[in-house]
């Protein structure tokens, strides 16, 4: 077993000599995940800017800027005062509003009187979930003005006194609304998603170090000198294993603790963390060995780790958030070692227990197994 481990020391200062390893090992992953955090940062929240249009000056249309002005949207608009439509639009053009609200001439009487009271919403192309929102919130308006009017003609419909029938319609509410309440989770950062995904991505280069290595010392003459050592060859084996297992559990690791540390990001208890860790920098180990039972060249070790890096990436959602995706791509996702890795940190960064990484880790060695099964038979068939 010592000798394992010497190999596997030779391995480990033989990588981190090169400087593209500490480069791709280290600091790409903190430096990328930082980027792509400040990218879609605003999209952790949403906040816009809208104008009220007041061309009705009736009790309804202060009724609805009261509405909007309120505390229950303030953490979501802010009301901007304009002259007129034509400044309303002149603003949304240069990117100033998300959205205006126009209530026409007449609003108030025409909803009092039993007609739709139309609420004109315009928005620009350049923010279109302003508009969306701006939509509803006016769609929503309306629908409580409407309900509060049919429970009134409803009730004097039969016979009930008409004496203080509009205030007490006035404090419904319709059955079916969004209420905002705590769902017991914790908020997703950019940061805390982009961390690990980064972190996972890079550190799947270790497998084309490791297959590339390989192949260079089988070409240099370093396998056969080691072969006439007194040295089994499962301890070679064990011994670059090892290596390839600390080099990629070393890589995520640092990526947690720079990520957690400096820029708030979080990865949820140590130890369920360095379960997902140790599975994967497993998994890192079995594609190697699969890439070398290949491969004939470290050229064509390169080209094949390659596409199993981003082929994995790209289906485990490492670059774009997985949630927000198909159903067909999040099942995809779990066909990946990568896909069950992010769903686990995802759920441990929302405030889930420990208990929340067994299966992922669990499906993460069956990946592992898998491809090491299917590297004992291309090794059979090479040995042939």
């Amino acid at each position: 077993m010592n000798a394992a481990f010497v190999v596997a020391g030779k391995d480990l200062r033989q990588r981190l000599r090169d400087r593209s390893a500490w480069i791709l090992g280290f600091l790409a992953p903190v430096a990328v995940a930082m980027l792509v955090s400040f990218a879609f940062r605003g999209a952790e929240t949403f906040h816009t800017d809208v104008a009220v249009v007041n061309e009705d000056g009736g009790a309804l249309a202060a009724a609805f800027t009261a509405h909007i002005a309120g505390p229950e949207l303030e953490s979501v608009l802010t009301i901007v005062e304009v002259t007129g439509t034509a400044e309303a639009r002149a603003l949304l053009d240069e990117g100033d509003l998300g959205a205006a609200f126009v209530l026409p001439s007449g609003f108030s009487a025409a909803a009092i009187g039993g007609e739709a009271g139309p609420i004109t919403v315009l928005s620009s192309v350049d923010s279109p979930l302003a508009g969306a929102v701006a939509r509803s919130i006016a769609e929503s308006f309306v629908a409580q003005l409407n309900a509060d009017r049919l429970s009134v003609a409803v009730a004097a419909a039969a016979g009930a006194p008409p004496g203080n029938l509009p205030e007490e319609a006035a404090g419904l509410r319709l059955p079916e609304r969004v209420v905002p309440k705590p769902a017991g989770t914790e908020k997703l950062t950019g940061v805390g998603y982009y961390g690990p995904a980064m972190g996972i991505f890079f550190m799947f280069f270790a497998i084309g170090f490791g297959a590339k290595g390989y192949f260079e010392e089988r070409r240099n003459g370093t396998l056969d000198r080691i072969g006439v050592a007194p040295v089994r060859p499962r301890s070679i084996l064990v011994g670059k294993a090892l290596a390839t297992f600390v080099y990629g559990a070393a890589s995520l690791s640092s990526v947690a603790v720079v990520t957690g540390l400096f820029f708030g990001a979080e990865w949820g208890p140590p130890l369920a963390v360095g379960a997902v860790i140790a599975a994967l920098a497993l998994t890192l180990v079995c594609l190697t060995a699969f890439v070398i039972a290949i491969a004939g060249s470290d050229r064509q070790a390169d080209g094949i780790a390659s596409v199993i890096i981003f082929g994995l990436v790209l289906l485990g959602g490492n670059f774009v958030l997985i949630g927000g995706a198909p159903e067909f791509m999040r099942r995809l996702a779990l066909l990946t070692p990568n896909g069950w890795a992010l769903r686990a940190f995802t759920d441990l960064a929302g405030g889930a227990g420990w208990t929340s990484v067994i299966l992922p880790v669990m499906a993460i060695l069956a990946f592992c197994g898998v491809v090491s099964v299917a590297t004992a038979v291309l090794y059979r068939r090479k040995s042939r």
